[in-house]
């Protein structure tokens, strides 16, 4: 059995590691997988009443496998697919927390987003460098970023491509708590603890208002930017921007 996704419980509290740390917690479409099915397992079991997501090694998650979607893209295979694993850790019946103790770069920064609670550690950096790669966030994605932090910060964070680092990610409203290395983990017990010593129907019913009151966002016509996301995946800057940040050196963009 596959370990790239490790789940415990205890108490109430089940605990998700993203656990490829030789890979920075990259997600492929293994880990995908198997994050989609922890959180199916979870969401069925009744001893669960907050479920806190971590990264094993010094990332919280370096976002999609660069290689893995240069291999898809050059196979023409169908992208893994990280919106639907998002979406399904944001509609969990139960309370999610991202404990953030490294990186948090694309997906993996929005993987904390989609949580409903975020705590972070003094050191952690958040960022989207799509642009830097020749990539568009997806619609959903995007709206998530809005959602929590207003288009002005998105558009910084989006057009600059640049992470911030924790203390900044708190100061416009990105994470609910910033605090030293060494205090992470008391700091993520006591929230979690917190969150789960109270009613389970509460908990429950909260989650349901406040995904029935943002669903209205499930409406928008969104079909022409999906197209243009998937132009730009496809595209020789994309393919370029990719292999330049694998080999560690400046892409060469030529707008094709």
């Amino acid at each position: 059995m596959s370990d790239e996704i490790l789940t415990t419980v205890a108490d109430g509290v089940a605990i998700v590691t993203l656990n490829r740390p030789e890979q920075r917690n990259a997600m492929n479409a293994a880990m995908l997988r198997l994050l989609g099915e922890s959180m199916e397992g979870l969401d069925a079991r009744n001893d669960v009443r907050v479920i806190v997501f971590r990264g094993a090694g010094p990332a919280f998650c370096s976002g999609r496998d660069l290689k893995e979607m240069e291999a898809r893209v050059a196979s023409n295979d169908p992208d893994a697919g990280v919106v639907p694993v998002l979406r399904r850790i944001e509609g969990s019946r139960h309370a999610t927390i991202a404990v953030v103790h490294g990186d948090a770069i694309a997906g993996g920064c929005e993987l904390a987003l989609h949580c409903d609670l975020r705590v972070a550690a003094e050191p952690a950096r958040f960022g989207m460098p799509l642009a830097r790669i020749g990539l568009i966030l997806g619609f959903p994605l995007a709206q998530k970023l809005v959602e929590i932090i207003g288009p002005a910060h998105t558009r910084h964070l989006l057009l600059t491509g640049r992470p911030i680092d924790a203390r900044r990610a708190w100061e416009i409203g990105m994470i609910h708590q910033v605090v030293p290395v060494a205090e992470l983990d008391t700091a993520a017990a006591l929230l979690a603890r917190t969150v789960a010593d109270n009613a389970p129907l509460s908990l429950t019913g909260i989650k349901a208002v406040i995904q029935r009151t943002i669903s209205a966002r499930e409406q928008i016509p969104h079909d022409d930017l999906t197209a243009l996301s998937l132009r730009a995946r496809q595209s020789a800057d994309a393919s370029e921007g990719r292999r330049a940040m694998l080999e560690k050196r400046k892409p060469v963009f030529r707008g094709e």
